[in-house]
């Protein structure tokens, strides 16, 4: 008897467990689906944020309004500053227009933009100028003379001559490498008889630039045979001074050239 009484109480608390554990994982499912409801659902928002905002501020008024009230619109007053402002503006806007115009004006095909090119000055021939004034000093200084005596300061390697009152002037010309005479001139030959020809004379230089020992005539390139103009040749020589080198050779050679024209 106690036995039996025994299995039937182990039997009722088995249910008693088993039907509470039923109990509690079905309280938690129903969480559980309420909580996901609850998060799929959208949330509307309230009727206040979708409403259309008018703005009835005294600065702007809507016609329809108006009419609808009934009032009078009110006249605006003017503002001196703003009107000063839109004109400047607008005048800002002509003058940028302008210059835009006036871009598209000077561009060309390209794009490129055409630079006007200023006005040139005139030149002026100084040469011309010169020769005019060469012109006029001679003709005020070369007046006829009675007695023209020759120069002296004819420059090397002239290769015409002048005449002036029957006296003759010889023009030199030195082929001496790599020397030259002193001042760039080479003293003229004087000669008072009217001959003409030229004549070559063969000198020797020394370092310090002395035509030394006796010139020669250089048969070779000496066209004429007049003694007078060989001697008057020669002593041009000798007068000569060329620039000083240690460079050169002790005794260098080379010619004079001196040509007797008339005019």
């Amino acid at each position: 008897m106690a036995g039996s009484y025994r299995n039937g109480k182990d039997r009722m608390e088995r249910d008693s467990s088993v039907t509470g554990i039923v109990l509690t994982v079905a309280v938690h499912l129903c969480i559980l689906g309420a909580g996901l409801s609850g998060g799929l659902t959208y949330i509307y928002p309230p009727p206040e944020e979708e409403s259309i905002l008018l703005d009835f501020s005294e600065d702007i008024e809507s016609p329809v309004i108006r009419e609808m009230s009934g009032e009078e619109p009110r006249a605006v007053k003017p503002d001196p500053q703003r009107e000063v402002e839109l004109v400047q503006r607008s005048e800002g806007q002509v003058e940028g227009h302008k210059a835009n115009e006036a871009m598209e004006a000077t561009t060309g095909d390209d794009g490129d933009v055409e630079v006007p090119e200023p006005p040139r000055k005139k030149e002026i021939n100084r040469r011309a100028l010169f020769h005019a004034a060469n012109n006029r000093a001679q003709k005020d200084t070369l007046a006829p003379q009675t007695a023209a005596e020759p120069t002296d300061e004819l420059k090397s390697g002239h290769a015409s001559g002048t005449a002036e009152n029957g006296k003759e002037i010889g023009v030199p010309k030195a082929r001496l490498k790599g020397r030259s005479p002193v001042n760039g001139y080479l003293p003229a030959p004087e000669y008072p008889v009217q001959k003409a020809g030229t004549v070559v004379v063969n000198i020797k230089v020394d370092n310090y630039g002395n035509v030394t020992g006796q010139p020669s005539i250089n048969m070779e390139e000496t066209n004429v045979t007049d003694q007078e103009l060989w001697q008057a040749a020669i002593n041009a020589a000798k007068k000569t001074k060329f620039n000083r080198t240690l460079d050169a050779p002790p005794l260098q050679e080379g010619t004079i050239t001196y040509i007797f024209r008339l005019k």
